[in-house]
């Protein structure tokens, strides 16, 4: 039996956190129950690691499951201190970071276990929004473990080994193991959107560390700030060729061409992700319709057109962002909503989080409308009538109910080809261009694309201080 001191647990522990900044706490402990010979059974530290260290210099708090003792089992011990943990970071306000490897709620203990483990999701809900919570799986999370990343704030597998699932996929209806792995990472990353990522333990590592670095330590620190070595007023010169990729845009605007994305393989059509304006952490929500290898080569497209995937993940980002103080900047390329059966089932509620989540934030909120923002998916995607400070605009730009020529098509349904063409053009001056928005106050300003960095750096700058009065109620319902 392992001693708990030199096995996975502990070397994931030392490749996360600074070199010999991990500081143990509980490592005494042991399981309590002596039901079923469990007292004739070594459990150190009853499965779970736990315990603080350092982040680039940054606190956080740790704790990491061992397989090797019980299958890494969830006991009433082993709960009650990742509770401990969690009430240390609260003290401190520092994030928690959970490395998971679990065979499931340990047997032998039943409802002690149980009652133990319904602690550590109360504990999880509490600190939501006031400490970045942060899980990785390496090993089996099933069942009621499954919850633990899933309220986390960010969540990550490791690409080989990590099964992630509420039901085995044998025990789907109609599925087996062999024609759907429901449970491997890749298929919990790109279809229920609970992954940020997917990789090798090292990569993984590096992912968190990079969230760890980007991020406040907590609700109480207004935003997060560091030094800029970047040009301000640096030119991006080339965004007009890229611009269907808003993961090239915000990283070519960003702070030293940083640019943390979240939930990278879920609903590519809508990008989120962290970038740096003048060192200040920034939250950015995007519609895609284009993505890029490294080469510049173009993988795959999309229409621009918001779905239901895609609404939902915008809402929890900004919703998290709102959290921690964090301003928020939507690049927007939306003509519409994807027209299929299944996004019809969901759209219309995903629709209504994404228009709540961007209306209630209090945080500063800057649009940049890229190409095209047309009809109620304008609105949806941070229009200054749904709160926007600022709203930006790239001198092509089109906004408006719809496309001209299909305007002029059901307006003038019936006439010549040549009449709707005139219409069209008209439409287009009076109601589709964005001088039109511009004029009625809609748009704040049109900005040649070399110049988006520096305007964007303005806003945020500006708005850094704004307060917002909320009104005097418990919590909205969406």
């Amino acid at each position: 039996m392992s001693n708990g001191k030199d096995n996975s647990a502990m070397t994931r522990i030392a490749k996360l956190v600074d070199e010999n900044s991990f500081m143990e706490i509980g490592s005494l402990v042991t399981a309590r129950s002596t039901d079923f010979n469990l007292a004739k059974t070594d459990t150190p530290s009853d499965g779970v690691i736990t315990g603080h260290g350092l982040i680039d210099g940054k606190l956080v708090f740790v704790y990491s499951q061992d397989a090797s003792v019980l299958g890494g089992t969830v006991g009433e011990m082993h709960a009650k201190k990742i509770v401990a943990v969690y009430d240390m970071a609260l003290k401190m306000g520092a994030p928690v970071i959970g490395l998971l490897d679990c065979a499931g709620i340990r047997l032998q203990e039943s409802v002690d276990a149980l009652e133990a483990f319904g602690a550590v999701y109360a504990k999880q809900a509490a600190a939501s929004g006031i400490i970045p919570q942060i899980s990785a799986v390496f090993g089996t999370c099933g069942g009621g473990l499954a919850v633990v990343p899933a309220l986390s704030d960010f969540a990550f597998a490791e690409s080989e080994q990590a099964k992630l699932f509420i039901n085995s996929p044998n025990a789907i209806d109609g599925n087996r193991i062999d024609k759907c792995d429901s449970s491997a990472a890749a298929f919990q990353s790109a279809e229920t959107g609970t992954l940020d990522a997917v990789g090798s333990e090292d990569e993984i590592f590096v992912k968190i560390r990079e969230l760890v670095s980007i991020l406040p330590s907590n609700n109480a620190e207004g935003g997060h700030m560091d030094e800029c070595a970047d040009e301000l007023n640096r030119a991006c010169a080339s965004l007009d060729t890229m611009k269907g990729d808003p993961r090239y845009i915000l990283s070519e605007i960003s702070d030293g061409h940083v640019f943390v994305e979240v939930k990278a393989d879920f609903a590519k059509e809508m990008t989120a992700g962290f970038i740096r304006l003048d060192g200040i952490t920034v939250g950015a929500v995007a519609n895609c319709t284009t993505l890029h290898d490294p080469q510049g080569n173009v993988t795959e497209t999309f229409d621009a057109a918001l779905s239901a995937r895609g609404c939902n993940k915008a809402a929890e980002f900004i919703t998290f962002c709102d959290a921690f103080d964090i301003p928020v900047i939507s690049l927007t390329n939306a003509a519409g909503f994807r027209a299929t059966m299944c996004s019809e089932k969901n759209l219309a509620k995903a629709l209504a989080r994404l228009t709540y989540a961007f209306a209630n934030a209090g945080v500063p909120k800057v649009n940049l409308i890229m190409e095209q923002a047309y009809g109620s998916a304008y609105a949806v995607m941070n229009a200054k009538s749904l709160g926007a400070d600022l709203v930006y605009a790239w001198p092509d730009a089109k906004v408006g109910m719809m496309d001209a020529s299909m305007a002029a098509k059901i307006m003038y349904a019936g006439e010549s080809a040549d009449v709707i063409s005139q219409k069209a053009v008209e439409y287009d001056a009076l109601q589709g261009s964005i001088n039109a928005a511009a004029a009625r106050g809609y748009i704040d300003r049109i900005v040649d694309y070399p110049d988006t960095r520096r305007y964007l750096i303005a806003a945020i700058e500006m708005l850094y201080t704004k307060r917002v009065d909320q009104p005097n109620k418990k919590h909205g319902t969406k």
